[in-house]
């Protein structure tokens, strides 16, 4: 198998127990941490679901992209970017923002850091930054990485329907 074909296999597999999981009706145990987004593929036009990392901020969901504009599910919102998104049982669609600004993704992973220091410390170690990096270090490492920012569609009783 290819180098590119086995990341693509591997990255399948990894993404199947939170879709079980969810499927079997234990999305709430996932629910805080992990999201299920459904995207349209760019070029299949089928729907493509990505269990993701989030974080709710002011009522709007934001995913990192730690492959930047280069993850699958990134390109395939900035080819179409109504999305629909699984919380737990919770359902909604909205509307993706394509975030590439390093200052945008620094901030955020600013907040990911303060909110789990333990877990995003540790991945930033990973990434070789030091155990409390400053914000010229976030910036640094912001420049690989991007940030989708998803917006609720309103629910038709807010529309007036």
């Amino acid at each position: 198998m290819a180098p590119t074909q086995f990341s693509r296999t591997l990255l399948r597999w990894i993404k199947r127990p939170p879709q079980i999981l969810y499927a079997l009706g234990f999305g709430h145990l996932y629910g805080r941490v992990v999201l299920l987004l459904t995207t349209t593929g760019r070029k299949s036009g089928l729907p493509r679901v990505t269990p993701l990392q989030y974080e709710e901020i002011d009522g709007e969901i934001h995913v990192a992209s730690a492959l930047g504009d280069r993850a699958d599910w990134f390109r395939n919102i900035e080819a179409d970017p109504h999305v629909e998104v699984r919380v737990s049982s919770h359902r909604f669609s909205g509307m993706a923002e394509a975030v590439t600004d390093r200052a945008r993704v620094a901030d955020f992973l600013e907040y990911r850091l303060r909110r789990h220091p333990r877990m995003v410390g540790a991945i930033m170690r990973r990434e070789g930054l030091p155990p409390h990096p400053d914000r010229a270090d976030l910036e640094r490492y912001a420049e690989r990485r991007a940030l989708v920012i998803i917006h609720p569609a309103p629910a038709p009783a807010e529309r007036g329907e």
